[in-house]
Order: structure tokens, then C-alpha cells, then sequence
């Protein structure tokens, strides 16, 4: 594996490499409070005929956290993604992406082409703009919490939201880890984060569903019924698209069930072709 800073549009961006020179490549996104370290059980039940990249977005993990909330913006992050990929050389790939990452994903593919898409419990946004606009002025009162309050503080109450229930079931030492990483953050970059980067802020991406023709899986956990009701829209708005409903299992399926969301990984990229 190997761990790098790469200077991106002006910020220095984390990632990590996998298997490099392996044919079938694979870039994973990771969601809001994580990092390229949450993939890590999921990689290492690949095999290694597969590259993968896992990159710690803006204001996450060891990438830079500007103060401008204004460069956390989705047009920015689809842009840092593509001089990444132009860095690399990469044109060919699979684009995983988990609820925060899971929408840049989708933006992505709205704009530059990928060979596939796997969304893991994620939606593009909200149609409604009156919805868009109740969930942008949440979002920017969390920030304000995080700013004042602190990391820790938000962590407590973060980890507890029922979007997160399921995580309770993990073992002890899973659950340290997932908690580790969420109070490795700052509170400039995930404030920020929310500020220029939420569903309330983003556009919403429903209307151009149908236009995206390539290879789609959307993953949800079954006690996760929000976003299965999410994925199941996007499945009748996409024209290449497969729903997989893994029993027994929240929000973070990858963390949840390493080895499952693996096998799909493995099964999309090398049986698809």
C-alpha cells in the first residue's frame, strides 16, 4: 500500500493505492466523519488483480481543511477528483462511493465518464427545494455546534443519531475504531464540509438519473429504511441499474459487513465486463 500527499488544485490531498499496476482499478469515497481508512477490512478481502484508491475528500482524514467553505462546493470536490484520476492516468474505473462520497460519486458521473457506479446508501439530494432549504439551515446549525462545541462533543452526539444504531451491534473494538476515526478529524473541516457540501446545499441530481447509462449498483442495509426507500427511486430513474439489500445491516454496510460489500465489489468489477 502506499500513502501519499498529492498537491490537487492548490490543496494537498491524501490518498492511498492498492495493488498498484493491477488491471481492474477501483476508487473509493468515503462518507462525512470518515476517511480513506474506512475501506481498509473491504480492501483486504479483494484480490489483488484489483488497484484500488481510497482518497481522503476535502476537510477528512489527512487532506487539507480550508477555511472557505466555498472550496468544499461539489463543482470544486468534482474537480479534485478528476485532476487526481488525470494525475494518475487513470480513465478506466470503478467509482464506489458511501453516503457523503456516494453523492460526490454521482456528481462525478454526471460530468466525466467512469466504466461503473456502485452507490453504497447514498441519494442525489433533495428535489423539494423547500426541503433543500429546511435541511441546508440544519445542517449549517450542526456546523455552528461543531465550531463552538468541538469535535468530541460532536462525536458523542453523532455516533448516537439512529442513523447509526445498527453500529451498536459491532464489537467493541470495531466500535473504537469507527470512533477513532470520526475524533481524528477537525472541526474546520467537517464543519466546512456541511456548510458547502450538504444535501441542502448541493443540487439535486433526480432529474439526470435517466441520462446516466452506465452500469449502476445501489447498495442498501435492510434496517436502513430511508435510504432503501432512496434507492429504490433511483432504481426506477436509472436505465442500467440493480438494487442489493443486505439483511441485517444499517447505513455503513462496509463497515458493517466488510466482507459482503467486498464480494459485491468483486462480482461487479470482475464478472461485468
Amino acid at each position: 500500500m502506499e500513502s501519499i500527499n498529492v498537491m490537487v488544485r492548490s490543496i494537498n490531498m491524501h490518498i492511498k493505492r492498492y495493488n498498484i499496476g493491477a488491471t481492474k482499478k477501483v476508487v473509493c469515497l468515503h462518507g462525512f466523519t470518515g476517511s480513506s481508512s474506512t475501506w481498509e477490512e473491504v480492501i483486504s478481502n479483494l484480490p489483488s488483480s484489483v488497484e484500488v484508491l481510497a482518497i481522503d475528500l476535502i476537510g477528512h482524514g489527512q487532506t487539507d481543511k480550508p477555511v472557505d467553505s466555498a472550496r468544499y462546493n461539489v463543482d470544486e470536490q468534482i474537480e479534485d477528483l478528476h485532476a487526481i484520476f488525470q494525475q494518475l492516468e487513470w480513465t478506466h474505473f470503478t467509482l464506489v462511493g458511501y453516503s457523503m462520497g456516494g453523492r460526490l460519486a454521482l456528481a462525478y458521473t454526471a460530468k466525466y465518464p467512469v466504466d461503473r457506479l456502485i452507490l453504497e446508501s447514498s441519494s442525489p439530494g433533495l428535489a423539494d427545494d423547500g426541503e433543500r432549504q429546511k435541511r441546508k439551515l440544519s445542517d449549517e446549525l450542526l456546523a455552528e455546534r461543531i465550531t463552538k462545541e468541538g469535535v468530541i462533543s460532536f462525536v458523542d452526539f453523532w455516533e448516537n443519531i439512529p442513523l447509526f444504531q445498527t453500529q451498536k451491534k459491532l464489537s467493541p473494538e470495531q466500535q473504537a475504531n469507527i470512533r477513532k476515526e470520526r475524533l481524528a478529524q477537525s472541526a474546520v473541516g467537517l464543519s466546512n464540509s456541511l456548510k458547502g457540501f450538504s444535501t441542502g446545499v448541493q443540487p439535486s441530481y433526480w432529474g439526470i438519473l435517466s441520462d446516466i447509462t452506465i452500469p449502476v449498483l445501489l447498495v442498501t442495509g435492510e434496517l436502513d429504511v430511508k435510504f432503501c426507500a432512496i434507492a429504490r427511486r433511483m432504481q426506477q430513474e436509472f436505465p442500467n441499474s440493480h438494487l442489493e439489500v443486505i439483511e441485517d445491516t444499517g447505513h455503513a454496510i462496509h463497515v458493517e459487513k466488510p466482507k459482503i460489500f467486498a464480494t459485491i465489489i468483486k462480482k461487479v468489477i470482475l464478472e461485468e465486463e
